[in-house]
């Protein structure tokens, strides 16, 4: 699913009357997915996705996807969004937005993604707030095949990502008690806190008093199937499972095969930059399974890695599968 929805690296619209046409279709309060700072009021038809954060009509394969960013993050999908864009997706409108609690530039187009002719619709924000919430940087992704575009039009597309809201971000306890929807548990958490579960297989755990991943060390969990069973194999896939990481200028300084609680591992350990441009050191391990694999990824400040890499050691030998 997240490969049917990677993110951008592509007179205000106020849109009232469509908003006012299509109102009762839509539901009365905003919905949050899990521990997100981003929600909106989903068209009727679209209920929470299992895959990602975000809204789905899964018998017409209809999508909305919100992704909170970081602000490096942010500032690279920008720059692709003015400029070269995404292979296959041609844009129709580049335009500025108001939703309710501010301003974004809105792209619509059409793009061809496995096979489908699909509507699209991407929302970037990039707001500074006061208080509690802070600065908030995110990402909205509406697909419309052209066969649902009688079910979901323009003007109901348009006024679901008018409703576009903030909240205060989860309590450390609410995002830690997300755990409990991805397949594995932590032993040794080694310092960090949850920063962001994305269900069904997904878990972000950060260091420091922020929440910015640019700023901050941080590991990244995840469940995958799929991995191959020749060690030769295995080396070429933890090579290209790093090479996917948003990192500037990965370089790889060392792979071994190793044991990792008493499965086959592999280690890939890499010089990079991060979104900012300044040095990082990164580590992943894979832990092979019988259907599958377990990911563990930690990301730090060149100048931190002595301190970290114990830390990143401890979550990984910590980690068991449910």
């Amino acid at each position: 699913m997240l490969r049917r929805l990677p993110i951008l690296l592509a007179a205000v619209w106020t849109a009232l009357a469509a908003a006012a046409a299509v109102g009762p279709a839509l539901a009365a309060e905003p919905v949050f997915p899990p521990g997100t700072r981003i929600g909106l009021v989903p068209p009727a038809g679209l209920t929470p996705s299992g895959q990602f954060p975000g809204f789905e009509d899964s018998a017409r394969k209809v999508t909305i996807a919100i992704f909170d960013l970081p602000g490096g993050a942010y500032k690279s999908i920008e720059r692709a969004a003015f400029g070269e864009g995404i292979k296959g997706l041609t844009v129709r409108k580049r335009e500025l937005f108001s939703f309710a609690h501010g301003m974004g530039f809105l792209f619509t187009g059409h793009a061809e993604i496995d096979g489908l002719s699909v509507y699209t619709y991407d929302l970037l924000i990039n707001n500074t707030y006061t208080g509690k919430l802070g600065h908030v940087a995110a990402f909205v992704r509406v697909h419309v095949p052209d066969a649902a575009h009688d079910a979901y039009p323009d003007a109901v597309i348009l006024a679901a990502l008018q409703s576009v809201t903030f909240r205060v971000p989860p309590a450390a306890e609410l995002r830690e008690e997300l755990l409990k929807d991805v397949p594995f548990k932590f032993g040794d958490m080694a310092g960090f806190r949850v920063m962001r579960v994305v269900p069904p297989a997904v878990a972000v755990l950060i260091d420091g008093a922020g929440d910015d991943p640019v700023d901050n060390p941080y590991v990244l969990v995840s469940v995958g199937r799929g991995a191959p069973e020749q060690a030769d194999a295995r080396a070429r896939f933890a090579r290209d499972l790093l090479a996917d990481a948003p990192l500037k200028n990965v370089a790889i300084t060392n792979m071994e095969s190793m044991r990792i609680q008493n499965q086959a591992g592999y280690e890939v350990r890499a010089d990079a930059n991060g979104p900012d441009g300044a040095p990082v050191k990164i580590v992943q391990w894979l832990r092979f399974g019988s259907s599958g694999y377990l990911r563990v990824v930690g990301v730090v400040a060149k100048d931190r890695w002595d301190e970290l890499f114990p830390r990143f050691r401890a979550v990984r030998d910590g980690i068991d599968l449910r």
